[in-house]
């Protein structure tokens, strides 16, 4: 079952996958989750509202119908999921699927990694926010140490997987952190990506003046070792990529915030409860598992997903820098993935 790709309002092809497989997490970093908000009596989704293995690659399957070629497996912390290997080895199965990756804070891939390489798992993406101890563990809200992530980040890599560094900035949290994590995964030849810390859902004390830059990160770290540009892989890809001149290894920016990439997004969201959502920064979702758990055809879910693109004109992060600041209810980042 194929059709011809389809667009939004803006003219935006849908390519990109992000599939939440749960909300919950092991880490309460400060700026997702934090424990202040997600305390240990917090209402996780119960085990029977999250999609099933069969009904998440039955929704991928329909997603790929329609032009998605690349699939990121997100949370809350995926690792979490003890069937993630059998959703992997199937989503790695279906037709017209080119790429997929998974966000992860690390901390179970001693025991995951090659579980998941075994089930067809190429690309991890690993958040690691600090080196200092004191500073990571205060960040992630549970007293985990660097070290941790660290050790499993390397045995990642040994066992074959293409590892990126994801690196949340937050202006007098870790900003003094950026050269140290950048001579660190230098030396290792592993991709670090600096994201701006971005107003997403409704309990991180988001606020524009702890916003370190794209400018500020890049200033910083050309000051340290000259870099030079690096090509986008694809339409639409979200990290603005860089190289140190002497091909040690690759940085990137995620700049939601001071250079914002609306115009070319490509990303279609399912949250661990079967939600579609066209924007990170969504207020609501059209419920997918309903339709699914309702009887209805692929070709009945496919319209009701093709209505909802094609209707789509989100544009967040443009609005928010055209005026400054935007009051909204948001979705929170635990649902849907980064």
């Amino acid at each position: 079952m194929t059709i011809e790709p389809i667009r939004d309002l803006l003219h935006r092809p849908i390519r990109d996958l992000r599939i939440s497989v749960t909300d919950r997490c092991n880490f309460r970093c400060i700026y997702c989750m934090p424990k202040e908000i997600f305390g240990d009596d917090f209402a996780f989704l119960p085990k029977d509202e999250l999609l099933t293995v069969e009904e998440i690659c039955t929704v991928a399957r329909i997603f790929a119908a329609i032009g998605v070629k690349k699939i990121r497996i997100t949370g809350g912390e995926p690792l979490l999921r003890r069937d993630l290997p059998e959703i992997v080895e199937r989503l790695a199965r279906i037709e017209g699927i080119e790429d997929m990756g998974l966000t992860t804070n690390g901390l179970l891939l001693q025991q995951y990694a090659q579980p998941l390489f075994d089930a067809g798992l190429r690309r991890l993406n690993i958040s690691l926010d600090a080196l200092d101890p004191k500073l990571f563990a205060y960040m992630n809200g549970r007293g985990i140490e660097p070290g941790m992530i660290l050790d499993n980040i390397k045995q990642a890599k040994e066992t074959g997987f293409q590892v990126k560094v994801n690196m949340v900035v937050q202006k007098g949290v870790n900003d003094q952190e950026i050269l140290p994590m950048a001579a660190y995964f230098r030396q290792l030849g592993i991709t670090l990506c600096f994201i701006e810390f971005m107003d997403v859902g409704n309990d991180n004390d988001w606020a524009r003046s702890r916003v370190v830059t794209k400018r500020e990160i890049y200033d910083r770290l050309s000051a340290w070792h000259e870099l030079e540009p690096v090509e986008p892989n694809y339409y639409g890809e979200v990290a603005q990529r860089y190289r140190y001149k002497d091909g040690a290894a690759e940085v990137g920016f995620i700049a939601s915030v001071s250079e914002s990439f609306c115009s070319t997004c490509t990303r279609a969201r399912l949250s661990s409860e079967g939600k579609f959502y066209t924007c990170l920064f969504a207020s609501q979702g059209f419920d997918l598992r309903g339709l699914l758990r309702g009887g209805a055809t692929d070709r009945e879910i496919l319209a009701a997903i093709c209505n909802v693109w094609e209707k789509r004109k989100d544009r967040y992060s443009d609005e928010r820098t055209e005026q400054r600041s935007l009051q909204r209810t948001k979705i929170n980042m635990s649902y849907i993935g980064g």
